[in-house]
């Protein structure tokens, strides 16, 4: 595989990106036969795919000495102490693979100081990697290539492209997006949302869920940032990292950066 086109990358970018590959590889071994799937305490489902992808991105991070947030680990509080931690979701959009919709990818990045400065998704159905690293540019992996990606230059709400959960779309949020005047929306699974907007194909996320984790954007924020785009919660504060509670309480929004102030702007008035 050619090596990203980044000059003083992280040593752990190519790592993350290895990971991401072989831990991908392990998806599409279980993705291809009949496997089981059950039920986590919070109601979400879980495949044998989740832990093995969340082994191997262990295995091989491990490396660093870095502590690992991971969805499918317990979570190891001597995180809150360090400057760098990793930050994984080995298999986002799990019910997208249950469903074998493909709109699965694997998700890994290193914070510092509550700030992610790399970011990894791989999207192992439709062979392509998206990356980025703090200050170096955003990158997408297809084709056996690497290309810069950046975000489109649409600032006009009218001709904005919105994408969307295809399982977790609330009421609320398509009336919002319906009084934004956004007409084009499109249902699309895990963190290729993000990767969307970043690649320039779409320009708004929006989810007003106070159920989104820290390893559900971790490396789409920084991946995002970038590619010229932004995100923020709902409310426009700055989304930090390695809290003592990962989660997101006041929503998720992220766009080409255009149009940002626009839709807070209007989600205030609500």
């Amino acid at each position: 595989m050619q090596d990203i086109p980044i000059t003083d990358e992280h040593s752990e970018l190519n790592l993350a990106i290895a990971a991401s590959v072989e831990s991908a590889n392990a998806i599409m071994n279980i993705y291809g036969r009949s496997f089981g799937v059950k039920t986590k305490t919070d109601g979400s489902p879980i495949t044998e795919a989740d832990l093995e992808s969340n082994q191997i991105i262990r295995n091989i991070l491990s490396e660093t000495q870095h502590v690992i947030l991971s969805e499918e680990d317990k979570d190891d509080h001597k995180r809150l102490d360090r400057d760098y931690i990793w930050i994984v979701d080995p298999l986002d959009g799990t019910s997208d693979f249950v469903d074998r919709t493909g709109e699965f990818t694997v998700m890994i990045a290193l914070v510092r100081n509550k700030k992610p400065v790399l970011g990894v998704i791989n999207w192992p159905a439709g062979n392509t990697i998206f990356a980025a690293q703090n200050n170096a540019g955003a990158f997408r992996y297809s084709d056996g290539m690497w290309q810069k990606i950046t975000v489109s230059g649409i600032s006009n709400l009218a001709e904005c492209r919105a994408v969307g959960s295809r399982h977790h779309l609330t009421e609320r949020e398509k009336k919002f997006i319906k009084m934004l005047g956004i007409k084009r929306f499109t249902s699309v699974g895990s963190s290729l949302k993000v990767g969307r907007i970043s690649s320039g194909d779409a320009e708004a996320y929006i989810t007003t869920t106070n159920q989104m984790k820290e390893w559900d954007t971790a490396a789409s924020h920084c991946i995002i940032n970038e590619a010229g785009g932004k995100m923020t919660d709902m409310a426009g504060n700055v989304i930090t990292y390695n809290n003592n509670i990962p989660r997101h309480k006041n929503g998720i929004l992220a766009t080409n950066g255009l149009i940002h102030d626009s839709i807070l702007s209007e989600f205030k008035k609500l």
